[in-house]
Protein backbone atom coordinates (compact mmCIF):
# COMPACT_ATOMS: atom_id res chain seq x y z
CA UNK A 1 0.00 0.00 0.00
CA UNK A 2 2.75 2.46 0.94
CA UNK A 3 4.59 1.66 -2.29
CA UNK A 4 1.48 2.43 -4.35
CA UNK A 5 1.01 5.78 -2.58
CA UNK A 6 4.68 6.61 -3.19
CA UNK A 7 4.39 5.80 -6.88
CA UNK A 8 1.24 7.91 -7.22
CA UNK A 9 2.87 10.83 -5.39
CA UNK A 10 5.92 10.58 -7.68
CA UNK A 11 3.65 10.79 -10.70
CA UNK A 12 1.43 13.64 -9.46
CA UNK A 13 3.93 15.95 -7.72
CA UNK A 14 5.79 17.14 -10.85
CA UNK A 15 2.47 18.12 -12.41
CA UNK A 16 1.38 20.08 -9.32
CA UNK A 17 4.71 21.89 -9.08
CA UNK A 18 4.36 23.14 -12.65
CA UNK A 19 0.83 24.31 -11.94
CA UNK A 20 1.86 26.39 -8.93
CA UNK A 21 4.42 28.26 -11.04
CA UNK A 22 1.77 28.82 -13.71
CA UNK A 23 -0.52 30.22 -11.02
CA UNK A 24 2.19 32.65 -9.87
CA UNK A 25 2.75 33.88 -13.43
CA UNK A 26 -1.02 34.33 -13.85
CA UNK A 27 -1.21 36.30 -10.60
CA UNK A 28 1.64 38.57 -11.75
CA UNK A 29 -0.11 39.10 -15.10
CA UNK A 30 -3.31 40.09 -13.29
CA UNK A 31 -1.38 42.56 -11.14
CA UNK A 32 0.39 44.27 -14.06
CA UNK A 33 -2.61 44.28 -16.40
CA UNK A 34 -5.47 45.17 -14.05
CA UNK A 35 -4.88 45.51 -10.31
CA UNK A 36 -2.02 48.03 -10.14
CA UNK A 37 -3.05 49.88 -13.35
CA UNK A 38 -6.42 50.63 -11.73
CA UNK A 39 -4.63 52.40 -8.88
CA UNK A 40 -2.37 54.21 -11.39
CA UNK A 41 -5.42 55.35 -13.37
CA UNK A 42 -7.07 56.72 -10.22
CA UNK A 43 -3.86 58.58 -9.35
CA UNK A 44 -3.76 60.02 -12.88
CA UNK A 45 -7.43 61.07 -12.79
CA UNK A 46 -6.91 62.93 -9.50
CA UNK A 47 -3.54 64.51 -10.30
CA UNK A 48 -3.53 64.89 -14.08
CA UNK A 49 -0.42 62.73 -14.46
CA UNK A 50 0.99 59.35 -13.62
CA UNK A 51 3.67 59.09 -10.92
CA UNK A 52 7.16 59.89 -12.13
CA UNK A 53 9.74 57.12 -12.27
CA UNK A 54 11.40 58.65 -9.20
CA UNK A 55 8.11 58.67 -7.24
CA UNK A 56 7.29 55.16 -8.42
CA UNK A 57 4.63 52.93 -6.96
CA UNK A 58 5.09 54.34 -3.43
CA UNK A 59 3.20 57.40 -4.75
CA UNK A 60 0.10 55.22 -4.73
CA UNK A 61 0.33 54.82 -0.95
CA UNK A 62 1.65 58.21 0.23
CA UNK A 63 1.43 61.68 -1.31
CA UNK A 64 4.81 62.01 -3.04
CA UNK A 65 5.07 65.76 -3.40
CA UNK A 66 2.25 67.28 -1.41
CA UNK A 67 -0.02 67.06 -4.44
CA UNK A 68 -3.15 69.11 -3.80
CA UNK A 69 -5.52 66.69 -5.55
CA UNK A 70 -4.01 63.47 -4.21
CA UNK A 71 -6.87 61.40 -2.78
CA UNK A 72 -5.03 58.20 -1.89
CA UNK A 73 -3.92 55.88 -0.73
CA UNK A 74 -4.76 54.11 -3.96
CA UNK A 75 -3.28 50.83 -2.72
CA UNK A 76 -3.57 49.44 0.81
CA UNK A 77 -0.10 47.90 0.87
CA UNK A 78 3.09 47.82 -1.17
CA UNK A 79 2.52 45.64 -4.22
CA UNK A 80 4.77 42.58 -4.30
CA UNK A 81 4.92 40.02 -7.06
CA UNK A 82 4.09 36.37 -6.30
CA UNK A 83 7.80 35.71 -5.70
CA UNK A 84 7.93 38.36 -2.96
CA UNK A 85 9.76 41.06 -4.93
CA UNK A 86 8.67 44.61 -5.70
CA UNK A 87 7.21 45.40 -9.10
CA UNK A 88 9.20 47.69 -11.40
CA UNK A 89 7.59 50.92 -12.61
CA UNK A 90 8.95 53.33 -15.22
CA UNK A 91 7.05 56.42 -16.28
CA UNK A 92 6.88 57.03 -20.04
CA UNK A 93 7.93 53.45 -20.60
CA UNK A 94 9.44 51.99 -23.71
CA UNK A 95 6.82 49.27 -24.09
CA UNK A 96 3.70 51.20 -23.07
CA UNK A 97 3.08 54.86 -23.93
CA UNK A 98 2.26 55.89 -20.35
CA UNK A 99 4.39 53.58 -18.19
CA UNK A 100 6.03 50.18 -17.98
CA UNK A 101 4.98 47.97 -15.09
CA UNK A 102 6.57 44.55 -14.65
CA UNK A 103 7.87 41.79 -12.44
CA UNK A 104 11.29 40.25 -12.90
CA UNK A 105 9.55 36.89 -12.91
CA UNK A 106 10.42 33.58 -11.29
CA UNK A 107 14.20 33.93 -11.58
CA UNK A 108 14.28 37.50 -10.20
CA UNK A 109 16.50 38.76 -13.03
CA UNK A 110 15.25 41.93 -14.67
CA UNK A 111 15.28 42.13 -18.46
CA UNK A 112 15.15 38.49 -19.48
CA UNK A 113 12.52 36.25 -21.07
CA UNK A 114 10.59 35.35 -17.90
CA UNK A 115 9.68 38.96 -16.99
CA UNK A 116 5.93 39.55 -16.67
CA UNK A 117 4.96 43.01 -17.90
CA UNK A 118 2.17 45.19 -19.21
CA UNK A 119 3.48 44.96 -22.75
Amino acid sequence: MVIIIGILAAMVMPRLVGRSEQARVSAARADVSANIPLALDLFEMDNGRFPSTEEGLPALRANPASLVNWKGPYLKKEPKDPWGKSYFYKSGGTHNSDYDLYSSGPNGTEGDSDDVGNW
